[in-house]
């Protein structure tokens, strides 16, 4: 792992400045979601989560890096992570903002400011992203970046350099970012009378802070892993990965973040989840369904998936892990004519399964 002494995951910036900018893509090339995170973290015993009413969350945008006409508002929100016993450490996030930019041309670079342009020194430096190309049978990214359990290790860095290096237009993480849940061991890593394991929520914010020149400028889609369920207090899960990504969930009427869909030129992408309901009398399941229907290959004729647990790997330690989801929800993607699925989790190989 990166040690918290590597300058690469420190913060940089002071006051209300933004950190961990982020850029994430909508259901359409003609939208985009930007996100960051305004102020530090908290850790101990008791902990006072910051007011998210405190700063605005703004982006400025234009064609030109002087000229940012254009003004897009959002959200703000932060979310803690409990553990109602001794010893464990509590955690309350900074604010965490995402904010909505509507009417953007496809294929197109835009220049951006985020922040609170009403607070001193609380505005970003500028950066850019460019739009998915226009959805059609003919228009697709030039190359787009796959990733699976990511971490933050020194592994991690030379991947992620050499997938920066080949300047991709899209990255789909498939993902593994904080330490604690999914352990090999948890009785060597944490106290055994303990019935929630901790985990070490700052490595959220090392992480998006380490990736923040990759995820500032390339769109970066995510799905949830086993590692990001990391329970707490009243058994709520995935709390972290909940809050601090945007989704296209509203705009692809999933309204879920584990599973969504969205168009990049001529490919429909769809993420499921492996660590939510995936029954048949599910709402995940019905969501595929109408989601699938509304497919036309001769807009899109590329149909691709991605979910965390493969449902075929010969690894041992994973062998049959996901065979449940395989049974609810093979036919269904076999009936569509799935062309390609990428999946993580077996962390000595990425796995690929084409053609279905």
């Amino acid at each position: 792992d990166l040690p918290d002494t590597d300058p690469r995951v420190q913060r940089r910036v002071t006051g209300w400045a933004p950190e961990q900018i982020a850029v994430a893509l909508s259901a359409a090339p003609t939208s985009a979601w930007v996100s960051w995170i305004t102020g530090d973290f908290q850790m101990g015993g008791a902990v006072k989560p910051l007011d998210p009413g405190t700063v605005g969350s703004v982006v400025r945008y234009g064609l030109a890096a002087d000229s940012l006409a254009r003004e897009a508002t959002g959200e703000a929100l932060v979310y803690s992570q409990l553990y109602p016993f001794e010893g464990l450490q509590n955690y309350t996030s900074g604010i965490i903002h995402h904010v909505r930019i509507l009417g953007l041309e496809p294929g197109t670079k835009y220049y951006y400011q985020c922040g609170d342009p009403a607070i001193p020194g609380a505005m970003s430096a500028v950066h850019a992203f460019r739009t998915m190309p226009d959805v059609g049978p003919r228009s697709y990214p030039g190359r787009i970046a796959v990733v699976g359990d990511l971490g933050l290790t020194y592994n991690t860095t030379s991947t992620v350099e050499h997938m920066a290096s080949n300047q991709p237009d899209l990255v789909y993480a498939n993902l593994y970012l904080t330490n604690g849940t999914g352990t090999d061991c948890y009785s060597c890593s944490f106290a055994k009378s303990t019935p929630i394991h901790e985990t070490y929520q700052p490595r959220w914010d090392y992480w998006g802070r380490y990736m923040e020149p990759v995820t500032s400028s390339t769109p970066m889609m995510v799905v949830e892993g086993n590692h990001e369920i990391e329970q707490q207090i009243g058994n709520k899960t995935f709390a972290a990965y909940s809050a601090r990504f945007a989704f296209p969930s509203m705009e692809s009427e999933s309204f879920s973040p584990f599973y969504y869909s969205f168009d990049a030129g001529g490919i429909h992408f769809i993420m499921l989840a492996a660590y939510a309901d995936y029954s048949k009398s599910g709402e995940q399941y019905r969501w595929l369904e109408k989601d699938l229907a509304k497919v036309d290959r001769s807009v899109t004729p590329w149909l691709v998936a991605g979910w965390h647990a493969p449902w075929y790997s010969t690894y041992k330690a994973h062998y049959r892990e996901a065979e449940c989801m395989r049974v609810a929800m093979e036919e269904l993607l076999y009936s569509y004519g799935l062309d390609i699925v990428f999946t993580g989790h077996v962390c000595s190989a990425l796995s690929l399964k084409s053609e279905l």
